[in-house]
């Protein structure tokens, strides 16, 4: 037990002066005692310099390391909020532009309105292609524009463009005198008209069964809004008698029909939406979009039924108002419109003989050679911004004051 004691004791000591040989010598070789280096202080020196100069560089390393992460996070964050800022800047830019343009939209509809009614003041009683209103308004600057009116500040408009022009509506068939109204609430397909947008198809080439179809889709709008209470009706449209359709079968008046159910077909699914412009025949089964295209120079869907002006009316309209008229003879009537326009309806039957159809009988309620409504066409680019603007525009046929009906722009 004593030997192993001091065995432990023994090994102690030596493990204590190991340890204390660096210091020792670091202080031998560091005190001011004059006394000759030693090859062990200077191997020592060495250790120690050496130790310490790579501590030094590895606390520089991660030194500069963090130094390096606290900039990459900085310039990261720095650059997130100066993207996102900039992306608000453009936004409210592209918004401050978009109305600046929708509002020059406005000024220039409500000068085209006053066009229309100035128009209908000189011209009461006909409208006709030669009319100031049939001009249209090639790409001009706004303030070249403004500058021929007498507008001082013309300059603000320098980077803003307008082009445009205004469509005579009831120089096309529409669609809404598919249906007549012989009697408030009551709706009733309109035979003679199913006949003439059967002529159109068919003048088109397109299939005519589907003038039924489209007049059925008319009718099941026109239940779900607030306009099937109207009075005005075409004639062919008489209350309560039976009308026979060119497919053989009839069409009873008001809103009762002699094959209840799904008769029609208007009973599947939710009611259709009421029409609103040729684009709305892409809701009606069979039409694709190549034939709406094919068809949209030619019908269209306004508020109330109308009657076809003639002295507007493309050859095709014409051809397909007036039975067993052709193409050709249509436009030759065309033609000779361009010399001297129609002044009354009495004109438009002479004509309408003068080209072939002696024996036709169409009333005010039918053709007309003046019209109130018109589609006005408009485009404004302002800097980024550019507003396509379609309205349809009413003109009171008795004060040839205007209403705007309805507006789409496409931004």
């Amino acid at each position: 037990m004593r030997a192993s004691a001091l065995l432990a004791l023994f090994a102690r000591r030596a493990s204590f002066r190991r340890s204390r040989a660096p210091l020792a010598a670091h202080t031998a070789c560091t005190s001011r005692a004059p006394r000759l280096p030693s090859v062990a202080c200077a191997r020592a020196g060495k250790r120690t310099r050496a130790g310490d100069r790579a501590g030094i560089r590895r606390e520089r390393g991660v030194a500069i390391i963090n130094a390096l992460l606290v900039v990459a996070l900085s310039a990261i964050l720095v650059s997130g909020m100066l993207w996102r800022q900039q992306v608000q800047v453009r936004r409210i830019e592209n918004q401050r532009l978009l109305a600046q343009a929708q509002w020059v939209a406005r000024g220039a509809l409500d000068w085209t309105r006053m066009v229309l009614r100035s128009e209908g003041d000189t011209a009461p009683g006909i409208t006709y292609l030669g009319g100031i209103w049939a001009v249209p308004i090639a790409k001009t600057k706004l303030s070249d524009f403004l500058g021929r009116i007498g507008v001082t500040d013309a300059a603000e408009g320098a980077d803003t463009y307008l082009s445009g022009s205004i469509e005579d509506a009831q120089a096309k068939f529409n669609l809404r005198n598919l249906v007549s109204s012989p009697a408030p609430g009551a709706l009733q397909l309109n035979a003679a008209q199913v006949q003439t947008f059967q002529r159109l198809l068919s003048t088109l080439g397109l299939d005519q069964q589907l003038a039924k179809i489209v007049a059925r889709h008319v009718r099941a709008g026109l239940k779900q809004s607030a306009t099937r209470f109207q009075a005005a009706q075409l004639p062919g449209a008489a209350s309560g008698v039976p009308i026979p359709l060119p497919d053989g079968g009839t069409e009873s008046g008001g809103n009762f029909t002699d094959e209840p159910g799904l008769a029609g077909g208007e009973g599947r699914g939710p009611a259709p939406l009421m029409m609103t412009s040729a684009d709305s025949l892409l809701d009606v089964e069979g039409f694709t979009p190549e034939m709406v295209e094919r068809l949209r120079p030619f019908v269209t869907v306004l508020p109330t039924v109308t009657p076809v002006n003639l002295n507007t009316a493309p050859a095709e309209v014409i051809a397909a108002l007036v039975p067993g008229m052709s193409v050709s003879s249509a436009q030759a009537l065309v033609s000779r419109r361009e010399t001297v326009f129609f002044r009354n309806v009495g004109d438009v039957q002479l004509a309408l003989r003068g080209a072939g159809a002696p024996n036709i009988n169409l009333d005010s309620s039918q053709i007309d050679v003046t019209s109130s409504y018109f589609i006005v066409h408009g485009r404004i680019e302002h800097d980024r911004a550019v507003v396509d603007r379609t309205s349809l525009v009413y003109r009171d046929p008795t004060t040839h004051t205007t209403r705007i009906v309805r507006i789409r722009d496409q931004l």
